[in-house]
């Protein structure tokens, strides 16, 4: 899916590859992630990770798109097939400048009620992750229904109207709130990050290459 996704973004945008240097790979909480990232002309930071564990029972795909050019909120993509399992996590964040309709991404939500919902639990980041995400956990046989979701959800994202940034830096400021805040406050993945490569080197993968803020 995070291949189909890429897909549309270069479609629309031109995406040059980014160097992630000796973060290109890194060995974290028993999987190895294969980091990539691009800038997307007009859009922004574009980053995917992949990884796998548990010899080859875990799977994680992860896509990032950090629109610093236009303005559109932040979007983060989590798919996690483990114990025949097909989590979805789709997380949009407030790093807008201006004024933001979301209905059409809360009418795809909607369409697909039958999916399992997930309990996303609670989080520092709440305050600003907008109603329009995506918290999902269904068997695999309903994998093809959440590929859809996933892919009418992109869809509806990159379809939106987004005014051209004027300030980048004041763009980048509001997408710093929240990559500072994961630094400083943690999540799953940034606490496994630091654990494995040091607080340093994972504020270096995240403001550098996943979200392109340095």
């Amino acid at each position: 899916m995070i291949d189909r996704i890429l897909g549309k973004i270069g479609e629309k945008y031109k995406l040059t590859p980014v160097d992630a240097g000796d973060l290109a790979t890194v060995k974290a909480s028993g999987m190895k992630f294969e980091v990539k990232a691009f800038n997307a002309e007009g859009l922004g930071r574009v980053s995917v990770m992949t990884a796998k564990g548990m010899m080859g029972l875990m799977k994680m795909d992860t896509l990032i798109v950090n629109p610093l050019h236009v303005d559109l909120p932040l979007y983060s993509y989590d798919r996690i097939f483990a114990m025949g399992n097909d989590t979805l996590i789709i997380e949009l964040y407030d790093t807008l400048l201006g004024e933001f309709d979301e209905e059409a991404l809360t009418e795809v939500v909607k369409k697909y009620g039958n999916i399992p919902e997930r309990d996303p639990g609670e989080h520092w980041y709440d305050s600003i992750k907008l109603k329009s995400s995506v918290s999902k956990k269904a068997k695999k046989k309903q994998s093809g229904e959440v590929d859809a979701l996933a892919e009418d959800h992109f869809d509806a994202y990159i379809g939106l109207p987004a005014p051209e940034v004027q300030d980048v830096e004041a763009k980048k400021k509001k997408a710093a709130v929240y990559v500072e805040g994961l630094l400083e406050k943690g999540g799953p993945s940034t606490d496994a990050f630091i654990k494995a490569i040091g607080a340093e080197k994972t504020g270096e993968l995240f403001r550098k290459v996943l979200f392109g803020l340095e």
